[in-house]
C-alpha cells in the first residue's frame, strides 16, 4: 500500500506539471512599490535556470514599468502573477509596449492576478480610431515569438492599447483570460494575433472597446472556443490587405461562443485596392448566440476606414471555403448578413447553414444581402438567404 501511495503521489506531481520541481524566484515588494527591477531580476534568473524554474509575483498591488522579458531560456519558465500590476496611468504616447514576453520556448503564465493598464488617460488623448497619424500607446501584454505556451486564470484591465498582442508563436493555448475596458475606450483589441500557429482561445470572457479577437495575417491553425464577447466589436479576421508583405490565413474555427451588444458580430474584412494578393481559407463560424449584436455576420471586402483606401479598386484578397453555421439569436439592426465579396474575386465555397436571426426594429424585418457570392445554403435561413445582387464567380455555373 505505501508503496502505491508513493508512486501515486510522484504520478500527480508530473500531471501537476513542472512548477512541482521549479526553483522560485520571488518578485514582489512592499505594498505599492515599483518592482520593475525586481520582475526583471527574477526572471533573468529563472531564464539562466538549467532545470525548470518560477517567476513569483505574490498577492498584493504593485506598480511595474516597461518589462521586456527575453530568451532564450535554459529551460522552461513559470511566470506565477497572483497580484495586481498597474501601469504608469499616464498616457505615455509614443511607446508601444508594456509587458512583453519574447523568444521563449516552454512557457507559463498563471496566478489569477491583474495587468492593470490604467487606460483612462490614454484614452482620452488617444485619437488611433480617427486617424492612422497617431502616436503609439503601449500594448499592455505582447508574445513574440513564444512556442508552447500556457496561459490561462488572468485578467487584463484597462489596457491603454490591445489587452494582449501575439505574433510568431506555435502551440500556444489561452484558457480563462478575463478582458475587461469600457466600451467606448479606442483601440483595445482583447486578443490581436499575427502569423502563430496552432493557437487555441478558450473559456475566455472579453468586455472591450474593440474587437473582442482580431485574427491578422499568416494565421494558421486557430481555435477560438465558449468565449464571451461584449461589449466589443465582435470576433474579426482581418482586416487584411492593407500591407505588401501579409501572408495568407488558412484554418480557422469559431465554436460554441456567445456575442452580447457588440458593435459587429461575426466579420471577415479586406482592404480594397490591396497591396497584397493572398489567400483566406478554411474560416469556419459554427453554433453562436447572438445577443442584440448590430451586423451579425459580415464579409466586409470594401473595408476602407477613414478613406485610406480606393475604393474604385476591388479587394485583390481571395476569400475561400468560408461557412458559418448554426447561428441564432438577435440582431441590433436589420443588417443580420451581409457577404459583401470583392467583384476581382468573388468569394468561393461559402456556406450557409442553419441559421436564425432575428430583429425586431421599426424599420423593418432583418435582410440578407450578398455581393459577388453565390452561397451554399444548407438547412433553413431567417432571413432568407440572398436579397440584393447576386454575381456568380466568373467561369462557374
Amino acid at each position: 500500500m505505501d508503496s502505491y501511495l508513493g508512486i501515486y503521489t510522484i504520478l500527480v506531481l508530473c500531471l501537476l506539471g513542472y512548477s512541482a520541481n521549479a526553483e522560485v524566484f520571488n518578485a514582489g515588494g512592499p505594498p505599492n512599490s515599483d518592482i520593475t527591477a525586481a520582475v526583471l531580476k527574477a526572471f533573468t534568473s529563472a531564464c539562466q535556470a538549467p532545470a525548470p524554474s518560477q517567476v513569483l509575483i505574490p498577492k498584493g498591488d504593485f506598480k511595474l514599468g516597461e518589462t521586456v522579458m527575453t530568451g532564450p531560456c535554459k529551460a522552461p519558465v513559470e511566470f506565477t502573477l497572483q497580484g495586481n500590476v498597474k501601469a504608469d496611468g499616464g498616457s505615455t504616447q509614443g511607446k508601444d509596449r508594456w509587458v512583453v514576453f519574447e523568444k521563449i520556448n516552454g512557457f507559463k503564465l498563471n496566478g489569477g492576478g491583474t495587468f492593470d493598464g490604467e487606460g483612462n488617460a490614454a484614452w482620452k488623448a488617444n485619437n488611433c480610431h480617427k486617424t492612422f497619424e497617431c502616436k503609439k500607446l503601449p500594448i499592455s501584454v505582447r508574445f513574440d515569438f513564444v512556442d508552447n505556451a500556457d496561459i490561462r486564470d488572468i485578467t487584463s484591465l484597462d489596457a491603454k492599447n490591445f489587452h494582449f498582442n501575439v505574433i510568431s508563436g506555435k502551440n500556444m493555448t489561452f484558457d480563462n483570460i478575463k478582458i475587461i475596458a469600457p466600451a467606448e475606450s479606442p483601440n483595445t483589441d482583447g486578443i490581436h494575433l499575427g502569423r502563430c500557429e496552432g493557437v487555441k482561445i478558450l473559456n475566455t470572457k472579453i468586455a472591450t472597446g474593440d474587437d473582442c479577437i482580431s485574427v491578422g495575417d499568416g494565421m494558421k491553425n486557430l481555435l477560438i472556443e465558449k468565449v464571451v464577447c461584449g461589449p466589443g466589436h465582435g470576433i474579426s479576421v482581418g482586416s487584411l490587405g492593407r500591407y505588401g508583405w501579409e501572408q495568407d490565413v488558412t484554418d480557422i474555427k469559431v465554436m460554441n461562443c456567445t456575442l452580447e451588444g457588440t458593435d459587429n458580430g461575426l466579420r471577415i474584412k479586406t482592404w480594397p485596392s490591396a497591396a497584397c494578393t493572398t489567400t483566406a481559407a478554411g474560416i469556419h463560424f459554427e453554433n453562436i448566440i447572438l445577443n442584440n449584436v448590430s451586423n451579425p455576420v459580415l464579409i466586409d471586402q470594401e473595408y476602407c476606414p477613414w478613406n485610406q483606401c480606393n475604393k474604385n479598386k476591388p479587394s485583390t484578397i481571395k476569400l475561400v471555403d468560408i461557412s458559418f453555421r448554426n447561428i441564432r439569436g438577435t440582431s441590433g439592426n436589420k443588417d443580420a448578413v451581409k457577404l459583401l465579396c470583392s467583384k476581382g474575386h468573388p468569394c468561393e465555397n461559402v456556406e450557409i447553414g442553419d441559421m436564425n436571426i432575428e430583429y425586431k426594429g421599426a424599420d423593418g424585418p432583418p435582410t440578407f444581402e450578398c455581393t459577388n457570392v453565390t452561397p451554399k445554403l444548407v438547412g433553413t435561413q431567417n432571413p432568407k438567404a440572398c436579397v440584393g445582387p447576386v454575381v456568380k464567380v466568373p467561369g462557374k455555373e
